[in-house]
């Protein structure tokens, strides 16, 4: 299943998105990676400072609806989290790869 932060949708991989994916090459696998950990990072960083331009908004006075400017807060927290949780994950599979015996 693949995980839009931004979108807040959950859509299930096509089974013929899938078979494209096996046939890619190394190279061709490995730049996809990069391109969707980029953009997964970008989004991130995006609401994040959408959180914190609307915190200083709300600190100067320029807006006065506290329930947004908390629900970005959280959003972003929530985020965060998600993300540093991926990290934890990768990590922990590369370092089982790396100690299978070959």
């Amino acid at each position: 299943m693949t995980i839009s932060i931004m979108s807040n949708n959950v859509t299930p991989i096509q089974s013929k998105e899938l078979v494209n994916q096996v046939k890619q090459s190394p190279s061709e696998v490995q730049a996809n990676f990069a391109s969707t950990l980029k953009n997964a990072i970008e989004d991130l960083n995006h609401i994040q400072l959408e959180s914190d331009k609307k915190t200083e908004a709300f600190a100067s006075g320029k807006i006065d609806d506290l329930h947004d400017v908390m629900i970005t807060a959280q959003k972003s927290s929530v985020t965060l989290e998600t993300t540093v949780q991926m990290q934890k994950k990768v990590i922990d599979a590369y370092n089982e790869v790396m100690r299978m015996q070959v």
